[in-house]
């Protein structure tokens, strides 16, 4: 199933089974989303639940937010992450904040989706990865897709869930086909052991899981050293528990990720393993991620700004002969 499909069955059964489920956002109704996310909804639900609004991202969260406050289970598409900067008001001064300081009265079943990242060439404006941003604020849960299956399963979860919740995707996932199956009892707060091993714990999220797949498959053919990746799903609150379990058995962790490596979720990961676990630890933690720079247009530039299955081959495979594999 496409990715984008599986963020449209999302959509589509929560619509179905619960007449309080709205979709708002820019482009989302009659167009059909500008990633196709949306398509057919409008059709099927109509101009009530499946809301074209103005180019206007604060509004589009406030919006929302009183939506929640008022009964409704709204979902609120912003086009792109970089566009959220638009509505960081709204997001980390009202979304995050009305159930605690109201007590916990106030429940805010709120899902805000945005795809992020490096495409192709959309500039420094438009390949932003924000998720440490969100990840940091209390108050706010921060879920990603990687796949199809996280996709739905993630999405629908987070359409159920009281609190409101940042859904991340990633711009090049929209149109990749992957295997799809429903689970029973889907917990994306619970980390994806996506392939097993015995020498490394490579940790990542996003479109990264598959660029690590692929350098973990090429690592393990040409040179015998065996990965273990994980998926984190969930931003906030990470799964540590799945991650220490996996660092005790392979004493070394690798995380990789988009976003600049200066304060990312690979600060915070490889922080907590090395406070947690450091005398399990065979090599101090590596971190692969994209270099201090806003993404250049220019293609080869920007393929340099960012990991790649074959940088990260390559890294891995170097750091591993320094430490003892």
């Amino acid at each position: 199933m496409l990715y984008r499909e599986a963020l449209n069955l999302a959509l589509d059964y929560a619509m179905e089974h619960d007449q309080r489920v709205v979709v708002l956002g820019e482009d989302v109704g009659f167009y059909g989303g500008n990633y196709k996310v949306t398509d057919g909804l409008y059709v099927k639900y109509g101009p009530k639940r499946v809301i074209d609004t103005p180019i206007a991202e604060n509004s589009i969260v406030g919006t929302a937010i009183g939506m929640a406050l008022m009964g409704l289970r709204p979902v609120a598409e912003i086009m792109t992450a970089n566009f959220s900067m638009l509505a960081m008001d709204q997001i980390v001064n009202q979304m995050a904040k009305l159930r605690y300081m109201s007590g916990g009265k106030l429940i805010l079943p709120l899902v805000v989706r945005m795809p992020q990242g490096v495409a192709k060439q959309l500039a420094a404006q438009h390949s932003q990865s924000l998720e440490h941003l969100y990840a940091s604020v209390p108050g706010i849960y921060v879920m990603c897709a990687s796949d199809s299956i996280t996709a739905f399963h993630a999405l629908l979860y987070a359409i159920k869930m009281d609190d409101p919740v940042i859904f991340l995707e990633h711009v090049l996932l929209y149109g990749m086909d992957f295997p799809f199956e429903y689970l029973e009892g889907f917990d994306p707060f619970r980390a994806r052991v996506l392939k097993e091993g015995k020498d490394i714990t490579v940790v990542s999220y996003l479109k990264m899981v598959h660029d690590v797949l692929q350098a973990c498959s090429w690592l393990e053919e040409k040179d015998g050293i065996s990965c273990e990746v994980i998926d984190l799903v969930s931003l906030r609150p990470i799964d540590f528990e799945t991650i220490y379990k996996s660092v005790k058995k392979t004493k070394r962790l690798a995380v990789v990720y988009e976003a600049p490596k200066t304060l990312g979720l690979g600060t915070e990961v490889s922080a907590r393993v090395a406070e947690e676990l450091f005398y399990f630890l065979d090599a101090p933690p590596l971190r692969i991620a994209g270099e201090e720079v806003p993404i250049p247009y220019n293609r080869k530039l920007e393929l340099l700004a960012i990991p790649t299955s074959e940088r990260i081959y390559h890294q891995l495979l170097s750091w591993s002969k320094n430490h003892g594999l």
